[in-house]
């Protein structure tokens, strides 16, 4: 009878052989390999589009730096914000000189759509809430001290009152339209917000999770 160490030399010659035959074919399999390129899944702005268009902020915050977001040296006011506007919620005017060369495009958002310090103004560039629409001057128009219209007895329409909470301590509701305003961060985080309407919570991302648009519908009725 066999001892156990000629049955563990022959069960070791066994596997030397296997390795011997099989070794050409795994050399040869890994040179003719073609690797397949890996699919990338893409989310389609429909798939996260919630809450009027409410990824934009998410989109945004990412954008931004970080020494923007924690930023809060800004010295605008209401008064200001309202100042440049002919009533509460229409385009601003754009309060500095806008400089066209043989009619080339203004890179707005050059300065608009990440926000930075102006020499010119010594302030905070404040952050477009729509960086997506890149026609700016179709709404927006530089300020001029031409008389192009006559005096008339308009009156502006009453600003929106801050701190209008149902509860005490509730989140306040938004006191205004979302249209071209859906994306909170550019008005209300970093050094160019005013001051009175920044928020210390930024990173908390969907804001209209607490804090809802204010609505003239008659919702509910007491008897």
């Amino acid at each position: 009878m066999e001892n156990s160490e000629q049955k563990v030399g022959k069960v070791f010659l066994v596997f030397a052989g296997i390795c011997i035959v099989a070794l050409p074919f795994i050399v040869l399999s890994a040179f003719s390999f073609d690797a397949k390129p890996t699919e990338t899944a893409v989310v389609t702005t429909g798939e996260n589009d919630f809450d009027q268009s409410g990824e934009a902020i998410f989109i945004n915050y990412d954008q931004l730096s970080r020494e923007y977001l924690a930023g809060t040296s800004t010295e605008r006011t209401l008064k200001d914000y309202y100042a440049r506007r002919q009533y509460p919620g229409s385009p601003p005017y754009i309060p500095h000189k806008v400089e066209e060369a043989d009619l080339a495009p203004v890179e707005c958002l050059a300065c608009h759509a990440r926000g930075g310090w102006s020499e010119e103004l010594r302030g905070h560039t404040p952050l477009t809430p729509h960086p997506e629409q890149t026609a700016c001057r179709q709404c927006h128009i530089a300020q001029t001290d031409a008389g192009l219209f006559v005096d008339i007895d308009w009156m502006s329409v009453s600003t929106p009152r801050l701190g209008r909470s149902d509860l005490p301590g509730a989140p306040p509701p938004i006191p205004h339209e979302l249209q071209m305003r859906g994306n909170c961060i550019a008005c209300h985080v970093g050094p160019g917000a005013v001051a009175s309407i920044r928020v210390e919570h930024p990173s908390r991302g969907n804001c209209r999770q607490c804090h809802v648009a204010e609505t003239d519908a008659g919702l509910f009725s007491r008897k």
